[in-house]
């Protein structure tokens, strides 16, 4: 919060405001909090080539109830068009990157392919039974992007998890029944046997390879 006011003290000398009218306020401080916001939402869709100059002018026109320079309507298009030519671009850039990626990973010693593509190595392995793909099971797992982000992770939240086989992605449904109670693996999944083309949280973006460390605790 202090980052915060010492920010807006700077622009209200950059506005030409004297020291004697500064008087920050809890509008002030939520009113930066909104641009925050607003502009992670922005930077997060992937738009890039972004005037916040303009985007100011914008926000003050729309909030001061000005005439717009470019209808809702239009605007709304004109977003909605960009933000698919986006998409469209992540989607084909993900999938050459994982592509890329899981051919240099395959020639690794210790990796193995499966028919599907589905790529392993063995951490650890168990000497217990192996679940059948309708099974029940309980494990503990740490999901990262190929870059190395965690989007998800049982093992941070020290809670494992149970679930049937039957209804998770085709990566773990064929995955997890090559492992024995005790087993650790890496398992690489490209994006069609993950979300395939779809957005799945903050982190996972279309046609995204994933990466799971997995370790099947038990058959339930």
């Amino acid at each position: 919060m202090k980052k915060i006011l010492i920010l807006i003290l700077s622009l209200y000398v950059v506005l030409g405001h004297t020291q004697d009218e500064m008087q920050i306020t809890a509008a002030d401080s939520l009113s930066y909090s909104i641009g925050v916001v607003v502009a992670q939402n922005i930077k997060e869709q992937g738009f890039t080539k972004v005037n916040h100059y303009i985007v100011s002018k914008a926000i003050a026109d729309v909030l001061q109830s000005e005439e717009l320079l470019i209808s809702k309507e239009e605007a709304e298009v004109y977003f909605k068009n960009e933000l698919l030519n986006i998409k469209s671009k992540q989607k084909s850039m993900n999938k050459q990157i994982g592509e890329e990626f899981l051919a240099k990973n395959g020639a690794k010693e210790g990796v193995v392919t499966t028919e599907s593509g589905l790529q392993y190595e063995v951490i650890t392995e168990g000497d217990g039974l192996s679940p059948s793909p309708t099974d029940k099971v309980k494990v503990h797992y740490h999901g990262t992007l190929i870059d190395g982000r965690v989007f998800d992770s049982s093992v941070e939240r020290n809670e494992p998890i149970s679930f049937g086989l039957n209804q998770v992605i085709k990566a773990w449904q064929e995955a997890v029944p090559l492992m024995k109670v005790g087993s650790k693996h890496r398992i690489f999944c490209p994006s069609d046997l993950a979300y395939g083309e779809r957005q799945a949280g903050p982190l996972i973006g279309p046609h995204s390879t994933l990466i799971f460390e997995i370790e099947l605790l038990g058959i339930e």
